[in-house]
């Protein structure tokens, strides 16, 4: 299958990135098991040793558990997943910001762009 990785960031990143994305959006569960090292390296077309760094990062992140001779498990942990989800909206929020700010927009602007979004 693979995925698509972008030429300008890390593929470790990209990964952990996307694992965070399915886990705080529910599309992983909590306490749900990942595949194996091996199984997700070759479901996305990537280095083992990538994979393996990408589980490193998301355990350091709370975000995964790994249980010996088991593997690794979404988080259960539904304080520190609300913590990394107002974390991960935060650094939107500020890098969207940033780049509306660089063309002129103020913040005032950008909110009754986005509350009128909603009619």
């Amino acid at each position: 299958m693979g995925m698509e990785f972008l030429p300008d960031r890390p593929i470790y990143q990209q990964l952990v990135e996307h694992i965070i994305g399915e886990v705080i959006r529910g599309a992983i569960a909590p306490g749900e098991k990942l595949p194996s090292v091996r199984e997700y390296a070759l479901e996305v077309g990537v280095n083992a040793n990538t994979m393996q760094r990408v589980y490193k990062e998301l355990e350091q992140l709370g975000v995964t558990e790994t249980k010996r001779g088991q593997g690794s498990f979404a988080s259960q942990d539904k304080r520190k997943l609300q913590e990394i989800r107002e974390n991960l909206k935060s650094q939107l929020v500020e890098s969207f910001m940033k780049k509306a700010e660089s063309y002129g927009f103020t913040a005032e602007e950008m909110a009754r762009f986005l509350e009128g979004r909603g009619e």
